[in-house]
């Protein structure tokens, strides 16, 4: 994978000048360690084994090392890694590079940046600056005057110090005195500047204070510098845009609730808050970026009520976003814009796509600026006096035209390259133009067949709405209606329910009258049985005193005896001493039951 050796050159040189002991060669052995990092990061192994047959000499020259990488290291990567992976490795890598060199960086005077810090900008002047040989086997790293003002305007502005843009680019500029700058050189410069800027009048002493005051202080200026060096690497490093808090509709309820969005070229993830981000936290949900996004303001949705909002499209759904304040809203709007001009630009970054622009630039500049030199030259010989033999002063005009002819057939070709160059940007430039524009063309038409079928939308719910408020009114009377035949329901039920309370009361009454009755019938059925058993008794006794009467007038005697026991007519004569033995027998039995039937 060509693009990934390029993008990790510049690091890796750094590994292999500190390996080196005369700047030149580093040994097979120590390569071979580095090698086996590299290769268990990109999950490829045995590749350091190659070492010892790549080449007869012990050493290896960084020329030499680099071909070895890219043939039997990054060649072995898919083609089709996409830019996230890409970016894993190139920062997988950097650490392990970062690990064998730091040990020169770290152990400097007058340290002012963290270590943490110190790393970031590594990786930044890893990201912009340019490789170049230096001498005849071996090459320096090094960073351009432009870039170097570039950042360090960048730091200082970031960190809110007193120095002005215009001061600190003039500062920095006399410093470095047009040389490009190796890292340590430009990292000393950064601490220097930054001491400067931290030490100027406008700062009050700290004569007087106590030590826990200027500890806090430190601490403080040590947490500033962390943050402010964080936000630049991720500017160029990450390719963040923009972050910071919006608010955002919810899908499900239409609420809006705040998150921390941080904005990438290629995705748009938000967090939870600020310290979730900063972290290394999982984000709640990442949003693919992509052509055929696009962002506008959005109304809001209630009559003079200004929550500056704008919607981001994508092609599965919409999002729905809120600014704090109509700046905030244009800058985001502004860096979304940015994001969508670059989101399709395949594997190169967009900081690293703008360091090559300028890369161009310079050296368009720098061939512009020979040429003029030559220019120069050319006419500084031409008016320079000659002393030359006659047939030499006879071509002398000659030679001067034809110098003149070289510097107009360069200038010439310089301006047609210039041409094609600019007429190539003109012509992207005007296709990414046509592409906006028939893009803004869908995107009305789109708005157009949404608008209508959000009017028809609206149409049909109005008329469902009024078929609901009929279906309520139905409703409201059936209920009515419903609730009146309960309440004569209920009515009824309390007058069913009165009369069974009466007929339970009569019946109780006329079972308490049952039972009496049956307790008089029990009685008087008992006084029957008792007289009936007395009459025996007594016709038993008759019959035994008188067994000498006949048959029917024993048997009318009888009777006479029963019905009219106390007639003396028909009584009959009897001697006292039995009247009185029958007596006797016949009170105890009788208890008094003959008399009450009689």
């Amino acid at each position: 994978m060509a693009v990934l050796l390029k993008n990790v050159s510049n690091s890796i040189w750094h590994a292999f000048n500190s390996l080196s002991s005369d700047g030149r060669n580093v040994m097979k052995s120590k390569l071979k360690v580095l090698t086996a990092n590299m290769g268990t990061l990109l999950h490829l192994y045995g590749l350091e084994k190659g070492l010892d047959h790549y080449r007869s000499t012990p050493n290896l020259n960084f020329e030499h090392y680099k071909y070895y990488l890219q043939k039997e290291v990054f060649s072995s990567l898919p083609d089709t890694l996409q830019l996230e992976e890409l970016r894993m490795y190139e920062s997988s890598i950097d650490e392990v590079c970062w690990l064998v060199c730091k040990k020169a960086y770290l152990s400097r005077k007058n340290q002012i940046f963290p270590d943490i810090s110190v790393y970031q900008i590594f990786r930044i002047f890893c990201l912009l600056a340019e490789m170049v040989p230096d001498g005849k086997e071996s090459f320096k790293v090094v960073l351009s005057t432009y870039e170097v003002a570039l950042l360090a305007s960048q730091v200082e502005s970031l960190l809110g110090n007193s120095l002005g843009t215009g001061e600190t680019e003039g500062s920095i500029q006399d410093c470095v005195s047009g040389t490009p700058l190796n890292f340590l050189d430009f990292l000393s410069l950064l601490e220097s500047q930054h001491s400067a800027s931290c030490t100027t009048p406008r700062s009050p002493p700290n004569v007087g204070k106590p030590a826990n005051s200027i500890e806090g202080s430190q601490s403080l200026e040590e947490g500033a510098i962390k943050e402010a060096i964080s936000e630049l690497h991720d500017t160029y490093v990450r390719d963040v845009l923009k972050k910071g808090y919006l608010h955002k509709k919810g899908e499900l309820l239409p609420t809006l609730r705040e998150y921390w969005f941080v904005l990438q070229p290629n995705r748009l993830t938000y967090f939870k808050g600020r310290a979730e981000e900063e972290t290394g936290s999982e984000p709640r949900a990442a949003i693919p970026l992509g052509p055929h996004c696009r962002v506008g303001v959005s109304p809001s949705p209630r009559m003079g009520h200004h929550d500056f909002r704008f919607v981001l499209t994508t092609g599965e759904r919409s999002y729905e976003l809120a600014a704090h304040d109509q700046r905030t809203r244009l800058q985001w709007i502004s860096a979304f814009h940015v994001a969508l001009s670059h989101c399709g630009n395949g594997l190169e970054g967009y900081q690293r796509q703008l360091a090559m622009r300028r890369q161009e630039q310079r050296k368009a500049q720098q061939q512009k600026e020979k040429e003029e030199h030559r220019k120069e030259q050319v006419k500084a010989r031409a008016s320079e006096p000659i002393y030359a033999t006659p047939p030499e002063q006879q071509l002398l005009p000659l030679l001067l035209r034809v110098e003149e002819a070289k510097a107009q057939l360069q200038a010439e070709k310089t301006a047609r390259l210039a041409a094609e160059t600019q007429a190539r940007e003109l012509e992207d430039v005007k296709v990414k133009l046509e592409k906006l524009l028939e893009e803004e063309t869908q995107a009305k038409r789109d708005e157009e067949i949404v608008r209508a079928l959000q009017a028809r939308v609206l149409r049909e719910e109005w008329e469902k709405r009024e078929e609901l408020e009929k279906l309520q009114d139905e409703q409201r009377l059936l209920l009515e209606e419903e609730r009146e035949k309960r309440r004569v329901f209920e009515d009824l039920q309390k007058n069913k329910e009165a009369q069974l309370q009466d007929a339970e009361s009569k019946l109780k009454k006329l079972e308490e009258d049952r039972i009496k009755l049956d307790h008089e019938l029990k009685t008087a059925r008992e006084k029957i049985q008792l007289s009936e058993k007395a009459k025996e008794i007594l016709e038993a006794k008759l019959r035994v005193m008188f067994p000498e009467t006949g048959k029917d007038g024993g048997a009318e005697g009888v009777r006479r005896a029963l019905s009219f026991m106390s007639c003396v007519r028909e009584r009959p004569r009897i001697r006292r001493d039995q009247g009185d033995k029958a007596d006797k027998e016949i009170r105890p039995h009788s208890n008094g039951h003959v008399s009450e039937n009689s």
